[in-house]
């Protein structure tokens, strides 16, 4: 009995069976500040999802069917709550630009923004936040940019 047709699924990962191979590039950060263990960090996270919950082989060249790349655009902090006018959380908003090519069908190439926002106690420093937060902030940009790509909702 077949359940799907055309198509192979994981989860909610849909890919068709006549893609094999992906390409992920180093994820650049050009944000105005820049947290040098991001970029390294997320492109390597996202290459262990896309390995661990796909059949994709992972190649380098120019060839592979699905060539992904992203760029950190945004890392910034805002103040998101005060209390005894003090300020008592911060917010840690970052933005990655996604870019999606699809070699066997240009059709489906996108780019895409994806946002998230990490609050933290305003008594942490930034570096504080960073290393308290930084599993959180690799597994839900990862997750979020696999979602983009490869599920179809």
């Amino acid at each position: 009995m077949t359940l799907f047709s055309g198509c192979y699924s994981f989860r909610d990962v849909s890919i068709p069976p006549e893609v094999k191979t992906v390409r992920i590039n180093f994820i650049e950060n050009k944000a105005r500040y820049v947290n040098p263990l991001l970029s390294p960090q997320l492109t390597d996270k996202l290459r262990q999802k896309v390995i661990s919950q796909t059949k994709l082989t992972q190649i380098q060249g120019e060839d592979a069917h699905y060539d992904i790349s992203g760029t950190i655009t945004d890392y910034s902090v805002t103040t998101t709550g005060i209390a005894d006018r003090q300020v008592a959380s911060n917010r840690l908003n970052i933005t990655v630009q996604i870019v999606f090519k699809n070699r066997l069908d240009e059709k489906k190439n996108f780019e895409a923004s994806v946002t998230r926002n990490f609050d933290f106690n305003a008594s942490l420093s930034l570096q504080q936040a960073e290393t308290q937060l930084n599993e959180t902030i690799l597994r839900n940009l990862s997750d979020e940019i696999f979602n983009r790509i490869f599920s179809n909702w």
